[in-house]
């Protein structure tokens, strides 16, 4: 018996060094998971929730200073309850700046300002695809 033991030895513990690599692995995710701590690179559906327009454009700048409390301000005045999101330079042309916010009832909603700190609108839902130009001439 004493040789059947040690032929079997071997697979055993490559066996039990595999399951213990599984637990660790399979307990590290798990844990990850639970805390939200994981590497993912793609946004969570909590963040998207919560940003509906997305990441801020390279063409746009947030808000500092005066301006941004201005801004955050007449956003707030606009849209009782609301929660800002990011108050940032308008690159789209609607207005100097826009404040992107959600709604209490969840709706996307983006406050324009323009320079002199006037509401120019209010936009709810989700922003449309940028205008394109189809070539022809009027």
């Amino acid at each position: 018996m004493d040789k059947q033991q040690r032929r079997w030895w071997p697979s055993r513990l490559a066996v039990t060094a595999a399951i213990v690599a599984c637990v660790t692995v399979g307990s590290y995710g798990i844990a990850s998971a639970a805390s939200g701590s994981g590497s993912s690179s793609s946004p969570s559906a909590a963040s998207t929730a919560q940003q509906p327009w997305g990441h801020q454009r390279s063409d746009e700048t947030p808000l500092t200073g005066d301006a941004l409390a201005k801004v955050r301000a007449l956003a707030q005045a606009k849209v009782p309850g609301g929660t800002i999101i990011r108050v940032e330079t308008d690159a789209d042309g609607n207005a100097a700046y826009e404040a992107h916010m959600v709604k209490a009832d969840g709706t996307p909603a983006t406050v324009y300002v323009n320079k002199q700190f006037q509401v120019v609108s209010v936009q709810t839902g989700m922003p449309g695809p940028p205008a394109q130009s189809n070539g022809a001439s009027a």
